[in-house]
């Protein structure tokens, strides 16, 4: 990776160069530190926290203050690569004044250099509005878990021809509004390539097949940390809860039978 600071400019010269980059999620400073020294490019604080940090069952309860507060941390170690956050449900959907001052929060207060906000042409006019006023915007379209309650789950977008088309339409609206990238989440690999192809900024996968510029994973889904569930999408790269568990068995174990602490562990 360049070791030098990534930017939003600097994705859209990735894409030029058909350079392919790397995006997790983090929300806060040990793992910020973590990813900055695997040299990720993009770290996301994303809404998903309700459901990593605070064990909900989805990310309809996440505030603006949380996500402000998560970013924070994250900003206090990361160094090096593009630190986006999302906007929860509901801080941006109401009015263009609703997005702009909540996305203003979360880089004035958060210290985000982008925010995420979930959605196609329907929110094209807000993604306009933001970044005519100097705000970084990254689009996400396909599967958008804000839209559970309506969706009636997670399924696998863009399946059929009117579907696809859609989400075609609004990669193009997002792109023409000022984006300057997009995540495809869970969508058939080939619209997936489409829209990498048709649109000049960089797109990101989460589920969306190998043509996307760059993939993105929540960080504890692919070192095996969160176990409630599993997408197909996720390539566990690591099993961290089971080694986390067999660690504090063993240290439960030598408390109760006095080998711990010994007298290299004591002053």
């Amino acid at each position: 990776m360049d070791k030098s600071k990534i930017t939003p400019k600097k994705l859209l010269q990735f894409k030029k160069d058909n350079r392919k980059f790397a995006a997790l999620t983090a929300y806060d400073s040990l793992f910020s530190s973590i990813l900055n020294e695997a040299e990720i490019e993009v770290i996301l604080v994303g809404d998903s926290l309700g459901m990593i940090v605070q064990g909900r069952s989805n990310t309809l309860h996440v505030t603006v203050d949380d996500v402000v507060y998560h970013t924070k941390c994250v900003s206090r170690m990361n160094k090096n690569a593009l630190l986006v956050a999302d906007m929860p449900f509901m801080s941006y959907q109401a009015t263009v004044c609703d997005a702009l001052y909540n996305a203003a929060k979360l880089i004035k207060d958060g210290n985000a250099e982008a925010v995420k906000l979930e959605g196609g042409e329907e929110i094209a006019d807000t993604v306009s509005r933001m970044v005519r006023s100097g705000m970084p915007v990254m689009g996400h379209i396909g599967l958008t878990p804000q839209d559970v309650l309506t969706s009636g789950g997670y399924f696998v977008q863009g399946i059929d021809e009117k579907s696809a088309k859609k989400l075609i339409n609004d990669a193009k609206a997002l792109y023409e509004a000022g984006v300057f990238a997009m995540v495809i989440e869970c969508v058939p690999a080939e619209v997936a390539r489409q829209i990498t192809t048709d649109i000049d900024v960089p797109t990101i996968g989460i589920g969306a097949g190998p043509y996307c510029d760059g993939q993105i994973l929540v960080t504890q889904d692919m070192l095996g940390l969160f176990k409630r569930f599993k997408p197909k999408f996720v390539k566990t790269y690591s099993n961290l809860y089971e080694d986390a568990v067999t660690a504090i068995k063993k240290f439960s174990e030598e408390v109760k039978s006095g080998e711990y602490p010994g007298k290299e562990h004591s002053y």
